[in-house]
């Protein structure tokens, strides 16, 4: 598929080739005075001082064209501003969009302690999002759209619990902006990011949670083959009717998870989609977020806290 997009997607600084700045000097009006005159039996007519000026005039012409070529001559090579990298149902990509997401994945929470996001992860993270957002398009799912209160609480809950918010000291606004400047974001990029995971979300939670059961002997073998084991000998060990609850959730989005990957599978081979820069590898073997779908993490201690959903991401991996 050729690589043209308008405007923003491929942009070049051009210069003029010489043969277009040689038309231009030789329409000038002094040159076409100097035409007008006529040949070497015209100039004899004229005065010294007539043949003089229309010798200088011409000279610089001569200069001013020779000079036009030199610098064209040494004048960078087109710089590419930025580019498609690659095409989604006809929805373009670009390398900036990876630079962006790149830069967005701090605020990820699925992704502490993995390290910096490669390009092949990102623009698969792209490439899902870009599938659900087209289906939620499609479906015109206003009801899934967050308001600004709770872009605002999810902001509040990054700036005082994502671990390098908190050694930031993102609870305040000093810290907090720091934060932004160091990672080359702004206020508005934030809340537009958060904005759209949150779409997301809301997204998979109306169309996947429904319909989904748990039963009692599920909760209890989670208890008894997956709890039970982490707690070492000695430790107090919640009882079961204390933490079915939080099991419960952990289930769920698990089933959650499962059916969530499976649609956007299916979306991504029925879709049209074209990575263009052949540079970019397969995602599964430079990230190890994706060698398989994370799970919720173990029951706590401490039941008390509400449970946090699992975030699919949106190349269908599920995370906390």
């Amino acid at each position: 598929m050729p690589n043209h997009f308008p405007t923003r997607h491929n942009r070049e600084r051009q210069h003029p080739p010489c043969s277009v700045i040689l038309s231009e000097v030789l329409g000038s009006p002094i040159h076409s005075r100097f035409l007008r005159i006529g040949g070497k039996a015209q100039l004899q007519k004229q005065s010294g001082a007539a043949r003089t000026a229309q010798a200088f005039a011409l000279l610089c012409i001569i200069l001013v064209f020779l000079n036009a070529c030199a610098a064209h001559a040494q004048s960078p090579r087109p710089v590419v501003l930025d580019r498609v990298v690659a095409v989604v149902n006809n929805q373009a990509i670009l390398d900036s969009d990876i630079d962006d997401e790149i830069r967005l994945s701090v605020l990820d929470p699925g992704r502490v302690g993995m390290g910096v996001l490669t390009r092949a992860r990102a623009l698969d993270q792209l490439i899902g999002r870009a599938l659900i957002q087209q289906q939620i398009r499609q479906g015109d799912l206003e009801s899934v759209q967050p308001s600004q209160t709770e872009v605002d609480e999810r902001l509040s809950q990054i700036r005082r619990q994502l671990p390098s918010c908190v050694r930031s000291h993102c609870s305040t606004p000093e810290g907090w902006k720091a934060f932004l400047v160091l990672h080359n974001l702004t206020q508005e990029r934030v809340e537009s990011y958060l904005g759209y995971r949150l779409e997301i979300l809301s997204f998979i939670e109306e169309r996947f949670r429904q319909g989904i059961n748990i039963q009692p002997d599920q909760i209890e073998a989670y208890y008894t083959k997956t709890l039970l084991p982490q707690y070492p000998k000695g430790e107090a060990i919640p009882p079961l009717d204390q933490v079915s609850a939080r099991i419960q959730e952990i289930l769920l989005q698990q089933q959650v998870n499962i059916l969530f990957d499976d649609w956007l599978s299916n979306l991504r081979k029925q879709g049209n989609i074209e990575v263009l820069d052949p540079t970019i590898q397969d995602p599964t073997v430079q990230d190890p977020a994706m060698q398989g779908p994370a799970v919720p993490s173990p029951v706590p201690q401490s039941p008390s806290p509400e449970p946090a959903p699992a975030v699919p991401s949106a190349s269908g991996k599920g995370r906390q």
